[in-house]
């Protein structure tokens, strides 16, 4: 989400996945949809029968890859060093889309001064992948006339998560690959709506909508809103959230559908600092790793039991309704409102769509 936010104005896929049919190149990396994103696979292999070439970056041989042209059997965790090497290829050998660079990008100097670093011998050694396969994975998505990079948690999930959705979208800009119909970046998400959430503002970055927290307009519009002063800092990630509990700098978390000492880039740190924290409230529907640290453990509602919308990958909104009661008695936005209003600001909504109306 940040990765691309950063580098493309939007934390979003760029393209549909209708569009996914007509790709002449596609590049997938850190992703086994055919398992996890069983709708995005089909996409893909209506392209793949349709003659579609098909460059796969991933230490596992998946279903992919071993129908892949190109198989970039990369060490785990060699992300950045192997998508630079790339970019480098690219510009050694004139196949960058010069206009486009010049035209829609900035810094370009900058990126080509960095990947000079990553020469072909260098990556190898780093990666594990032969030249050869990086020179062709080059030539092939460079080359095309509509390409789409596809990635999953494979990419986002370590502690450099964020910097390699940059060099994905790095490569996407120098070839131009991207803001034309089946041509860009799409980006898999690892839980269901996890689009949703972030379009609704709980990145440390933005409010909702993705407008910035340093903006004043945007946040004079919020307070005006929400009748609350609000500060221009930009907060700690998650991942800084640990690091911070671990210096006894904070003190607690709510931890609401997630389980980070088990999911987390470094599952012991995280534990250590789930540890460290004075206070723990963790709200689920099952019983996690994180539910051992907690202080106080809620009952969550799974899908059959809420109202409200998914976002998915492509950034379509569905509406979804609830087939059963919640068996807790309560959905979560319900307990947050509880909670907010005994720690004395008063939140009072009779159902979702109140919420997303505000």
């Amino acid at each position: 989400m940040a990765g691309l936010a950063t580098s493309l104005g939007a934390g979003a896929a760029t393209n549909s996945l209708e569009q996914m049919k007509d790709i002449d190149t596609i590049f997938l990396f850190g992703s086994n949809p055919t398992e996890a994103h069983p709708i995005v696979s089909l996409h893909l292999k209506k392209a793949l029968f349709k003659g579609a070439k098909l460059v796969v970056g991933d230490p596992r041989k998946t279903w992919m890859a071993k129908r892949a042209d190109v198989w970039l059997n990369l060490k785990p965790g060699t992300n950045i060093a192997l998508l630079n090497g790339i970019i480098n290829v690219i510009l050694k050998n004139g196949w960058e889309n010069k206009e486009f660079i010049k035209n829609r990008t900035e810094d370009f100097k900058e990126l080509k001064v960095k990947v000079k670093e990553y020469d072909l011998k260098k990556v190898e050694k780093i990666t594990g992948v032969s030249k050869e396969n990086i020179i062709e994975a080059a030539r092939l998505y460079s080359h095309a006339d509509k390409a789409m990079i596809v990635y999953g948690l494979g990419v986002t999930e370590h502690k450099s998560g964020t910097e390699n959705a940059m060099a994905i979208a790095n490569l996407a800009l120098v070839c131009g690959h991207i803001g034309r119909p089946s041509t860009g970046i799409m980006a898999l998400r690892g839980q269901n709506n996890v689009q949703g959430s972030s379009d609704l503002g709980p990145l440390p970055a933005t409010l909702p909508g993705y407008q910035s927290v340093t903006d004043r307009k945007s946040r004079l519009k919020f307070e005006k809103a929400w009748g609350v002063s609000m500060s221009p800092k930009i907060g700690l990630k998650s991942v800084e959230m640990l690091d911070e509990a671990i210096k006894k700098k904070f003190k607690g978390l709510f931890i609401l559908g997630e389980d980070p000492a088990q999911t987390d880039p470094n599952a012991h740190e995280a534990r250590e600092a789930l540890k460290s924290l004075d206070f723990l409230v963790v709200q689920d529907i099952f019983l996690t790793e994180t539910t051992k640290f907690a202080d106080v453990i809620l009952p969550g509602a799974s899908f059959a039991e809420k109202d409200g919308t998914f976002t998915n990958g492509e950034r379509r909104v569905q509406r979804i309704r609830k087939a059963v009661k919640p068996v807790a008695g309560k959905a979560e936005w319900e307990v947050i409102c509880e909670i907010a209003t005994r720690m004395g600001y008063p939140m009072h909504y009779d159902h979702p769509s109140e919420i997303m109306d505000e």
